[in-house]
C-alpha cells in the first residue's frame, strides 16, 4: 500500500530488480517490495531469476516461479541481491549467476543483503572497496575474499554505487537509507513510520553478538542516551554521560558498548551527524549555526565529520536534498 500522503513524483520510476538465487531466505527477498513501493511514483520494484525458467529454491520449505528472467537485469537501475543459504557460498559464481550479472549496465546502484555480499565479491565488484556482511559469517568472508574491506561492525556500508549490508533486518536499514539518499529524510521516516520500524537505527553489528547477560538489577544506559539527545548541543563529555547513568565512566562506557556495539563518543558523532543532515535539509540555518545546534564546536568540524560520514559538504549535501525535496513538490 502507497503512503497516499506523500506527493507523487515526476518522471519515470527508477527501475529496482531484485535478483533471487536458489537457496534465498523468503524474509529479506520480500525487503525491496515492502519498502521501495511506498513512495508512490518514486520506484518499480521487479523480481527476476538468474535463469530462464524463472524458478527459484527457497531456504525454507517451497519453491517460487519469478515474476521475470535474467533480462529484467538489463534495465536495471538498482539492482537488489537477497542473501541465500550458508551452504551455497562459494567463492566462484556458477555460470548462470555469472551470465546473468553480465546483462547489467554499467553505472547500476547494487545493494546486498547479508550473503548478498558474497555474489558481489565473487564478481569482484567489491574489491578494494569497504563492505560488511553479517558478523557471524565475517572470517569466513575474509578467507575468500581477503582483498575486500570489510567491516563487520556497521548495519551497512555505502561505498556510492555498491551498498553491502548486515543479516536480516538490516535490510530494511539498508533500502531506508536508499530512500533517504534519493529522496530525503523525511521521505525516509515516513516510509520507516508506517513499516512500524525506526527511521535510523543507532550503533552498529555488535551490539547483537552474544553478550553475558547484565546482572539482575543493572541499571542500562538508555536513559541516558534519549537525555543525551535532548543536549546534543552540549559537550557531554564521557563523565558528564555517566553522572548522569549514576555510574563511574569505566563501567558507563563498557555497559554502552554492550548495548549500542560502539563507543559513546562515537556514538555522540553519529548522531550529531544524524541531526545535522536533519538541519540542512529541513532549515535555512548557516553551516555554523547547523554546528552549533547539534554540538561541534564549529563549521569545519561539521563538515570534517558530514565528508567522513557520507563523503560531501554541508554545502553539497543540502543542494541535494533541498533539490530533491523541490522536485518531489513539483510532481504533485
Amino acid at each position: 500500500m502507497a503512503l497516499m500522503s506523500m506527493e507523487l513524483l515526476a518522471g519515470p520510476p527508477h527501475r529496482v530488480v531484485v535478483l533471487a538465487l536458489d537457496g534465498v531466505y523468503p524474509f529479506e527477498l520480500g525487503i525491496p517490495n515492502r519498502v521501495f513501493p511506498l513512495v508512490p511514483g518514486a520506484y518499480e520494484v521487479v523480481t527476476c531469476a538468474a535463469t530462464e525458467d524463472r524458478t527459484v529454491a527457497t531456504d525454507a520449505d517451497f519453491t517460487i516461479t519469478v515474476g521475470h528472467g535474467p533480462e529484467a537485469l538489463e534495465s536495471a537501475d538498482t539492482v537488489v541481491l537477497p542473501p541465500y543459504a550458508l551452504r551455497l557460498i562459494a567463492a566462484e559464481l556458477s555460470e548462470p549467476v555469472r551470465d546473468a550479472l553480465a546483462r547489467i549496465r554499467p553505472g547500476t546502484r547494487f545493494v546486498s543483503i547479508c550473503t548478498g555480499a558474497f555474489t558481489l565479491a565473487a564478481a569482484g565488484l567489491l574489491d578494494g572497496r569497504p563492505a560488511t556482511t553479517h558478523w557471524a559469517l565475517a572470517d569466513h568472508f575474509r578467507k575468500l575474499f581477503p582483498q575486500v574491506d570489510l567491516d563487520p561492525d556497521v548495519l551497512f556500508v555505502d561505498d556510492g554505487d555498491v551498498l553491502t549490508s548486515a543479516g536480516a533486518a538490516s535490510g530494511v536499514d539498508a533500502c531506508l537509507h536508499v530512500v533517504r539518499s534519493d529522496h530525503g529524510s523525511a521521505v525516509a521516516n515516513r516510509v520507516a513510520r508506517h513499516c512500524v520500524v525506526p527511521p535510523w537505527r543507532e550503533g552498529g553489528q555488535a551490539q547483537y553478538i552474544e553478550q553475558p547477560i547484565p546482572d539482575e538489577g543493572a541499571a542500562g544506559t538508555g536513559a541516558t542516551r534519549a537525555w543525551a539527545l535532548e543536549h546534543l548541543d552540549r559537550p557531554l563529555a564521557l563523565r558528564e554521560l555517566a553522572a548522569h547513568a549514576r555510574m563511574s565512566p569505566r563501567t558507563f562506557a563498557r555497559r554502552f558498548q554492550e548495548e549500542t556495539g560502539t563507543s559513546p563518543g562515537r556514538w555522540l558523532i553519529q548522531q550529531r551527524v544524524h541531526r545535522a543532515r536533519h538541519l540542512l535539509e529541513s532549515s535555512d540555518l548557516s553551516v555554523d549555526r547547523v554546528a552549533a545546534e547539534v554540538g561541534f564546536a564549529t563549521g569545519t568540524s561539521l563538515r570534517q565529520h558530514l565528508q567522513a560520514a557520507i563523503g560531501v559538504s554541508p554545502q553539497v549535501y543540502r543542494k541535494t536534498f533541498q533539490a530533491a525535496g523541490v522536485a518531489a513538490a513539483g510532481g504533485a
